[in-house]
């Protein structure tokens, strides 16, 4: 009986480690691996989140036609808060903790990854460089468009000098040119705002750009049809509601036909193109390998600071900040409202992607 309690003693010891650490292994699992159904799978990704993101974004510039739906109707502020509330889940919810779950791996070394909180550090740094980006950008093209706004100024000017010899006349023309100046004030407070709209348009566009290709690439190297299969729904959603955010901020920024049509494009193929990438790299992509951990987690923890500083302080502060908005508290209800179910149901997405 001693004997046999001892063999147990012993055993029990050499297995306790390997029962602890069971789930922390670097292998890949090989239990679910069919690739010409997982192929199947990621085909139909492709189609369907192509599809489902290109109408997502297409959703607001189209709209635009619509007069309901324009960006001065209250309509659009409560779309936009919805929009805000997707960007802001994607940032807390999916990209930041599959940055913490790749750089605190335990296929990483201990020193220096196990030393220092990196995921927050890059997240809060991206951040950062999202806020001067923003300012210098918008402040170098709102340089850009007074000097080219002088010289008309001058013209004014030059003109008004002109009929100085008459009191009547030179009255007029001061009050013809004051008024012209609180013209050229309104002009300029609204190509101020466009300038805004358009570097926060494309600095969004970046944010999600870079999570999206990482999706793709992880979905397109991945050999189990049991992990694809719920993404593939998952996913044209996720696009679907980021595309309606974007689409929204595109709308703001009154960007030409051709410059609208481009962004969407990209926006649409960000995803499909990096499963395309992954399927190539399905022989030499390893989603366990230490390379592959780090890349994967620093882009998108950088991609987390910005989405979630485009979410709160360009698309949230701005428009609940607007006295618009302010003014009128069954907007601020309904906005706050649809904030909330933006939030809540990419949230709710997490369960599955």
């Amino acid at each position: 009986m001693d004997e046999r309690l001892r063999f147990l003693f012993v055993v029990s010891i050499i297995m306790f480690p390997s029962l602890v650490l069971g789930e922390c292994t670097c292998d890949e699992d090989g239990g679910d691996r069919d690739r010409k159904k997982a192929l199947r799978y990621k085909i139909a990704a492709i189609i369907a989140i192509l599809v489902g993101g290109g109408i997502g974004v297409l959703i607001p510039i189209l709209g635009k036609t619509i007069p309901s739906l324009r960006p001065e109707k209250n309509i659009f502020f409560i779309i936009k808060a919805f929009a805000a509330g997707v960007i802001l889940a994607t940032g807390f919810i999916h990209v930041l903790p599959d940055a913490f779950e790749s750089l605190t791996s335990p296929c990483l070394n201990e020193h220096p990854w196990g030393d220092f909180p990196f995921t927050g550090f890059v997240a809060m740094m991206a951040a950062i460089g999202t806020l001067m980006v923003d300012a210098f950008a918008t402040s170098f093209y709102s340089r850009s468009h007074f000097k080219k706004a002088q010289p008309a100024v001058f013209g004014d000017e030059e003109k008004v000098g002109e009929h100085e010899g008459h009191v009547h006349v030179h009255t007029h023309a001061t009050h013809g040119h004051s008024h012209g100046s609180v013209l050229s004030s309104s002009d300029e407070l609204g190509s101020s705002e466009l300038i805004r709209h358009r570097v926060i348009s494309q600095v969004l566009e970046l944010g999600i750009v870079v999570h999206s290709v990482i999706i793709g690439i992880s979905l397109g190297a991945s050999e189990s049809p049991k992990t694809i299969r719920p993404l593939v729904a998952a996913l044209t959603f996720h696009q679907f509601f980021e595309g309606m955010g974007l689409g929204g901020c595109i709308v703001q920024a009154k960007f030409k036909g051709r410059a609208a049509a481009i962004m969407a494009l990209f926006f649409s193929l960000t995803t499909p193109v990096g499963i395309a990438i992954g399927i190539g790299l399905m022989e030499v992509y390893d989603e366990n390998s230490p390379t592959a951990l780090i890349v994967e987690g620093i882009l998108n923890a950088a991609s987390a600071g910005i989405l979630i500083y485009m979410a709160l302080v360009d698309l949230l502060a701005a428009d609940f900040m607007n006295p618009k908005m302010q003014n009128n508290g069954r907007l601020q209800v309904g906005a706050n409202l649809s904030l909330l179910i933006g939030a809540g149901l990419m949230s709710l997405i997490a369960k599955w992607a």
